[in-house]
C-alpha cells in the first residue's frame, strides 16, 4: 500500500471514529473537501445536510457505537465495512461506506446499511 493510500484509509477511519463520537464539526472540518457531496438517499446531497444529520444523530442515539472490521484503500477511493450498533445489548447493522478523495480531502460519499436478520442461514454470520 502506498503512503498516499493509507492516509486516504486513515483520514477515512479518523472521520468515521470523530462522527460516530459525535465530534462531526471537527470530522468535517479536518477532513471535508470544499466541492464534497454524498449519495445517501435520505438526505440532500450536500456537505451541510450531512453534518446536520450525523450530528443530530449524535444527539438522539448517544450509545451508538462503530466498530470498523477493515478498510481497504486503492488510488483516491477508500471502501470501509463496519458494524453499527445502535442500542447495547442489540445485534447492530451492517454499514459500508466508500468514499472518495481528491487534493487529500473527502469529496464524495456513498453508504450502504444492511440490517441483521432475525434468522440467518449462514452460520458465519455478518461480522
Amino acid at each position: 500500500m502506498t503512503e498516499h493510500n493509507l492516509n486516504n484509509k486513515n483520514a477515512v477511519i479518523q472521520f468515521l471514529n470523530l462522527t460516530a463520537s459525535g465530534l462531526v464539526a471537527e470530522a468535517f472540518e479536518l477532513y471535508v473537501g470544499q466541492e464534497f457531496r454524498h449519495h445517501n438517499i435520505n438526505f440532500k446531497g450536500d456537505a451541510g445536510s450531512l453534518k446536520k444529520a450525523m450530528e443530530e444523530s449524535a444527539l438522539l442515539l448517544p450509545e451508538k457505537k462503530l466498530e470498523i472490521q477493515f478498510a481497504i484503500a486503492e488510488e483516491d477511493q477508500v471502501a470501509v465495512y463496519s458494524k453499527v450498533t445502535i442500542y447495547p445489548g442489540e445485534p447492530g447493522v451492517a454499514l459500508v461506506h466508500f468514499f472518495r478523495f481528491s487534493n487529500n480531502k473527502i469529496v464524495e460519499l456513498w453508504d450502504l446499511v444492511q440490517t441483521e436478520p432475525k434468522e440467518i442461514i449462514n452460520e458465519n454470520g455478518m461480522f
